[in-house]
């Protein structure tokens, strides 16, 4: 830059312009200049040292005149020396930033607005940092400029610590002029920071820019108290201004208070802070600011109406205080009090322009009606004006406080000695008294008549009824009355006691109970009352809405504690402890899997559980590593799975695979781990046998899983052992239980179950015994003379003797009943005392108990081997043990099996009987003097009886056999036939047809051409084309067959048609030539 260039451009800047500057070729006039140098080095040089300073008061003597290049090295030591004066205040400036930038986060109110300030001052420090790095100039508004930068921010600096030092309370109250402050500071800030381009050259665009947009950003912003700082600053001057607002008022205003500045809702916490804003309130007053005093002290009365703002002892103390000195007499009001327009105590006065007071709303009204005259004077009024007359209203009030503290204190002896109806009355005016106010309620706390009111809850409904109103008007809202009524002797037992009572006492009883739950001692103390929890949970679900929502949330409040959550999961109310397994710490998830294993649940419990997701968490519980946690997911799954429901669905949803996959690794470390595991997998066995589901589920997914499962029977403890044999024994009665039954005789099953059909131990032996009983039916001969021998049939006949497990010996004689009819077993049986055995079991056929009854079924079944007519000694055998008159009687009184049975056994005994009929023998000598003749049978011809030779005429079962016929169930019907056509065999046909035609059979018989049983059809065709051979039977029966015949040659199948056609020509419908059919 050239010499002139250089001056001109820097003169004016640096110095200013009220001075003139002469340029020459190679000179500057320094007349005007130097007077100004002269001046800047006085203000500089008391910083500088001595020696520095006399070279300068040196060249300050020199001639006016004097070369460029020396005027230029003045300059710029001058420029230098200024330069690190301003530097030391932007030093200084920098670093009360960091100061105020830490400051602002220790603030207790306005963080926002402080943390916004500081924003806007971060973003000055690389401003002042680059300003001190380069010169800087040493003009008048530069400097200005930076000093009050450091003066602003050095006051918000000391705002900062005003507001982290001082009262919440007293800082809340000044918010406004907190926000005010702020904003002034980041207003003036942001004016020093737009002076800085002004008054410093060579400063970077970018810089500028910088502070540009910084100050844009600074003169826009807004400091303003926050919209819930406002709200509580209104109600605050509302309240002052109404002069009336009563406890609840102070006790919602000081808890909004202690929510916005971050103050514990604790009473000993808020009245500490309330003690420091009075001491702020005593700073302010010996500051001579007495009126922010004077409103502060405003403020500190409105807030001391809050019960946290005084102890109840205080409160005691001032009450009875002012009560004693009210005297006890009930005061008249005064004339005064009255208005003279309705005759009645004023509770609104206004003053009109004649001076006059008046009820507020008699005077509106007459006016409304018209009047302009005073009512009293009769002067003309100006209508339009109606001052409230605030200290009549004031001493109005006073004196109905006065009557009523003193009739609140003379009430409470009257409640305690009088009788019912007595008492009932004075509760209806202390409940009005409560009702009209909140100052009213305090009074009858601190008159202490919440042990009075606990006393009478024990009287009759109606006074109950209103004592628990007034304590839950007490209760509502206020501390220390659910304090006391907490502490009181016996009252929370009491309120307990009232929830089993009358609808309207019990409604009123959870209401004052929830009420008394948000008080940590009273909830504790409610969870503990025996029977509290499941009069809860019963009123949870009641037809009472309001009361049915104040148990649940009543409910909610005692969930605080595990104990309860446990109790009212007793009491089958289990969504907290369901929250608690889901969401809560591993440690209270092991107790609740722990007591929900432990719970007698029916199955809607466990359903109700399932349907509420609790077996997500217990899988999740029984994946973990840690086997403590896994054991107790196992036992609780336990408890659930003996449920058909839950069970599918916890196939259904795969909880199944990861169980079998535990049991089948083998390494679980304790047997009743095993033991556990593997019930489980017996219930969810058990729970496939009867589906619903379009879609059954499988427990068993392959081979493998079978293989594997019974594989473990051979290597675990007894008490597995039995679990996995009875969870076979369940799917042997599923829909899969042929496939079970396939896979399990391809598995050496059966020579295992035979082994453990031996086993000591009896529960193992039964279920051994039951499952070998699934499997013996249609099972291979070869595999059941393999496996089946002597020593195995005696120890099935030892279990039926001896066993007391019912089961067991159901199972052992329905072996018996389904192993096949080897002659070599059923010689084992006989020689094994098998037939005394059964008899003992069939003579029981009349007891009603299903057990029973089946096992009757398995023990004729049983039987019937030993009535086959291909060995007649077992029949003989089975006969002398009496057995067929039994068989007789369960005719009538069995159960359909039972019938279709003994039917089937009573005919295999009827085809012997004609073979073993004895011969009648002939007469000797003279007739006349010989015994008479035996009378042979009817059927048989010689000489029968019912152990001889099993005659059904002689066992008198044709009768029921007959009954038998008119059964809905075919087998039965099919069975009973069979045995009646024994009569008819061979040449017994005219006189067996004669006994059925006696016991009217026949029709019956003739009905079954109806019948859409094949074998019933079959049999009774073949039956009635033997019969009506006989011409009296076909005279006697044949018209009411003819009809079904006929039907039946154009319908039935071959074999059908032409069994009927035979029956016709007999009938002489056809003839005997006919080849139609």
């Amino acid at each position: 830059m050239a010499p002139s260039a250089f001056l001109t451009s820097r003169l004016p800047s640096a110095f200013g312009t009220t001075y003139l500057v002469h340029l020459q070729a190679f000179g500057i006039e320094l007349e005007g200049v130097w007077k100004h140098i002269h001046q800047k080095f006085s203000e500089i040089s008391a910083t500088l040292p001595p020696t520095l300073v006399t070279v300068l008061l040196f060249h300050g003597k020199e001639k006016g005149l004097i070369s460029l290049p020396k005027l230029c090295c003045m300059m710029m030591v001058l420029d230098l020396l200024s330069s690190d004066a301003a530097g030391n205040l932007i030093s200084q400036t920098l670093e009360i930033i960091s100061e105020f930038l830490v400051n602002v986060n220790d603030v207790l109110v306005k963080k926002d607005s402080f943390k916004e300030l500081g924003a806007y001052v971060e973003r000055i420090k690389p401003i002042l940092e680059e300003l001190k790095k380069g010169k800087v100039s040493d003009s008048e508004s530069f400097n200005q400029a930076i000093e009050t930068m450091n003066k602003e921010i050095k006051d918000a600096k000391l705002l900062a610590l005003e507001c982290s030092k001082k009262s919440k309370v007293y800082l809340l109250i000044n918010s406004r002029s907190i926000a005010k402050k702020l904003e002034d500071h980041s207003k003036r800030l942001s004016w020093a920071l737009n002076l800085i381009p002004l008054a410093t050259t060579g400063l970077s665009s970018g810089i500028v820019e910088d502070i540009e947009k910084l100050c844009d950003s600074m003169q826009t912003s807004g400091f303003k108290a926050a919209l819930d700082e406002e709200a509580i600053l209104e109600k605050i001057y509302s309240g002052i201004r109404e002069n009336n607002v009563d406890r609840s008022y102070a006790n919602n205003l000081l808890l909004l208070i202690a929510e916005t500045v971050g103050i514990r809702n604790e009473r000993s916490t808020i009245k500490l802070e309330l003690e420091e804003f009075k001491s702020e309130i005593e700073m302010a007053r010996d500051r001579k600011e007495l009126a922010e005093a004077m409103q502060m002290d405003q403020i500190i009365a409105l807030l001391e109406r809050a019960d946290a703002a005084s102890s109840p002892r205080d409160k005691e103390l001032k009450y009875f205080a002012k009560r004693r000195s009210l005297g006890s007499q009930i005061l008249e009001p005064l004339q005064s009090f009255y208005c003279t327009i309705t005759q009645d105590v004023m509770v609104d006065p206004v003053e009109i322009s004649s001076g006059q007071t008046f009820e507020r709303s008699a005077i509106e009204k007459w006016f409304a009606e018209g009047n302009k005259l005073c009512p009293l004077t009769l002067i003309p009024l100006d209508t339009s004006i109606l001052r409230p007359n605030k200290q009549l209203k004031q001493s109005i009030q006073e004196w109905k406080d006065r009557n009523i503290m003193i009739t609140i204190a003379t009430l409470k002896e009257k409640i305690l000695s009088g009788n019912d109806e007595e008492v009932l009355l004075d509760l209806k005016i202390l409940q009005n008294l409560c009702e009209e106010k909140e100052q009213h309620r305090e009074w009858v706390i601190l008159e202490n008549y919440i042990p009075t009111l606990i006393q009478i809850l024990s009287r009759n409904r109606d006074i109950k009824k209103h004592s628990l109103i007034i304590l839950g008007m007490l209760a509502k809202d206020s501390e220390e009355a659910k304090v006391k009524i907490s502490t009181a002797d016996g009252a929370i037992e009491s309120i307990v006691r009232s929830l089993g009572r009358s609808t309207e006492v019990r409604k009123l009883a959870v209401a004052l109970l929830l009420e008394l739950s948000k008080y940590d001692l009273a909830r504790e103390h409610i969870g503990k009352v025996q029977g509290c929890i499941l009069l809860l949970v019963t009123m949870s679900s009641g037809d009472d809405n309001q009361a049915a929502k104040d148990a649940t949330e009543l409910l909610e409040n005692l969930s605080y504690s595990d104990q309860n959550v446990i109790q009212m999961a007793k009491a089958n109310y289990f969504k907290h402890l369901l929250q608690r397994l889901s969401t809560g710490p591993e440690d209270v998830k092991m107790i609740m899997a722990k007591n929900l294993a432990e719970m007698e649940l029916t199955d809607h419990n466990r359903e109700s559980l399932f349907d509420g997701g609790v077996l997500v968490p217990l899988l999740h519980m029984f994946s973990q590593n840690d086997l403590l946690v896994k054991a107790e997911a196992i036992k609780a799954l336990k408890n659930l799975s003996n449920s058909k429901k839950n069970g599918q669905e916890m196939i259904r949803q795969g909880a199944a695979r990861p169980l079998l996959n535990l049991l089948f690794n083998q390494s679980i470390p304790t047997t009743s781990l095993w033991g556990d595991l593997s019930t489980i997998i017996v219930q969810l066995a058990a729970s496939t046998i009867s589906q619903d589901a379009q879609t059954p589920v499988l427990l068993l997914d392959s081979d493998d899983d079978v293989f594997n499962l019974f594989n473990l029977v051979s290597v675990t403890e007894p008490v597995v052992q039995q679990n996995i044999i009875q969870t076979f024994y369940a799917l042997c009665q599923t829909p899969s239980a042929s496939c079970i039954r396939t896979k399990l005789k391809e598995y050496p099953a059966v020579p295992k179950l035979v082994e453990l059909c031996e086993n000591e131990n009896q529960n193992l032996r039964a279920s051994a015994v039951k499952l070998f009983s699934c499997l013996v039916e249609n099972c291979d001969e070869a595999i059941i003379q393999e496996n089946v021998n002597q020593k195995c049939i005696n120890t099935l006949l030892r279990i039926i003797k001896t066993s007391s497990d019912e089961e067991e010996i159901l199972s052992a004689m329905g072996m018996i009943c389904y192993l096949p009819e080897i002659d070599h077993i059923t010689q084992w049986l006989l020689d094994g005392g098998a037939l005394q055995i059964i008899k003992n079991y069939v003579q029981v056929g009349k007891d009603r108990d299903h057990q029973r009854r089946n096992l009757v079924e398995n023990a004729i079944g049983a039987l019937g081997r030993f009535t086959v007519p291909t060995n007649l000694e077992w029949q003989k055998s089975a006969a002398e043990t009496g057995i067929i008159t039994v068989l007789v009687q369960l005719l009538e009184n069995g159960t359909t099996l039972t019938k279709q049975r003994v039917a089937q056994c009573l005919a295999q005994f009827s085809r012997s009987s004609f073979t073993l009929s004895r011969p009648i023998p002939k007469r000797k000598g003279l007739w006349c003097f010989s015994a008479p003749t035996d009378i042979g049978c009817m059927v048989h011809g010689g000489i029968c009886s019912v152990k001889s030779s099993f005659c059904l005429l002689d066992a008198n079962a044709v009768a029921p056999l007959t009954r038998n016929l008119r059964e809905s169930d075919p087998g039965v019907c099919e069975a009973s036939l069979d045995a009646l056509l024994t009569l008819i065999e061979d040449e017994r046909l005219q006189s067996g047809s004669a006994v059925l035609a006696e016991a009217n059979a026949i029709p019956l018989i003739i009905r079954y051409l109806g019948s859409p049983s094949p074998g019933l059809l079959e049999k009774s065709l073949n039956a009635l084309e033997r019969i009506f051979r006989l011409p009296e039977f076909k005279q006697m029966y044949g018209a009411s067959a003819q009809m079904a015949l006929v039907d039946l040659t154009q319908r039935g199948n071959g074999s059908v048609r032409s069994t009927s056609a035979r029956i016709l020509v007999h009938l002489n419908v056809l003839h005997d030539q006919s080849s139609f059919f």
